[in-house]
């Protein structure tokens, strides 16, 4: 796979994914949700942190909410460049397609994460008790890199309480599946799972 192709294919995720962003984002309630189906919401919510929402500070208690922030921000985009080389590689080694296409996935979704945490709080007002304007007279939200994710697609496909013999959570009621999460996350993850399944395809031998 080309280098063309695949910055083609990374452009075509950053737009669908920042287009579905911007329209939550400006379009919907904070915590507002539309049923599509039974097992498929679109559910508006702002992720501060990492994945469900943990923060640095939840591990390292020294460490305050801001301060943090910026840390996560500032790792993730010491992280693209990592993956970024790693794309350019991959793609001169003439590498499979499939680990090839895998990265792409990978660096489109992380990039579309990183471009919310950074520059989201300088493009938009904040989401609570009103609908979020675009580049709004009085300003963002907050400073550069302390840009908040869009998160939107919510499955639950199953809700129900839990049979009382299993252990630890017997009886309690469970969501499955849970977690909230926007385009870039699926591209990460579809990334992942192809390095995982296709790993024999992936990465030779050598």
């Amino acid at each position: 796979m080309s280098l063309k192709k695949s910055i083609i294919l990374i452009i075509l995720i950053l737009l669908i994914d920042q287009i579905s962003k911007v329209y939550i984002k400006t379009h919907f309630l904070l915590g507002e949700s539309v049923e599509v189906f039974d097992w498929f919401k679109i559910y508006f919510i702002e992720n501060d942190g990492m994945a469900w929402g943990t923060k640095i500070s939840d591990f390292l208690s020294f460490i305050n909410d801001r301060t943090g922030k910026v840390a996560l921000t500032l790792f993730r985009i010491v992280a693209i460049v990592g993956i970024g080389y790693w794309l350019v590689s991959a793609i001169k080694k003439q590498s499979p397609n499939v680990l090839v296409i895998a990265i792409a996935l990978i660096f489109a979704g992380a990039l579309g994460n990183i471009i919310d945490s950074t520059f989201y709080s300088l493009l938009f007002s904040d989401s609570y008790h009103q609908v979020a304007s675009f580049l709004p007279e009085g300003g963002g939200y907050d400073g550069i890199l302390h840009g908040k994710v869009v998160d939107m697609l919510y499955f639950p496909l199953w809700k129900g309480y839990l049979p009382e013999w299993l252990p630890f959570y017997g009886g309690k009621y469970f969501t499955f599946f849970e977690p909230v999460f926007n385009v870039a996350d699926m591209a990460i993850s579809a990334g992942f799972i192809m390095l995982i399944v296709f790993n024999k395809k992936a990465f030779s031998k050598e």
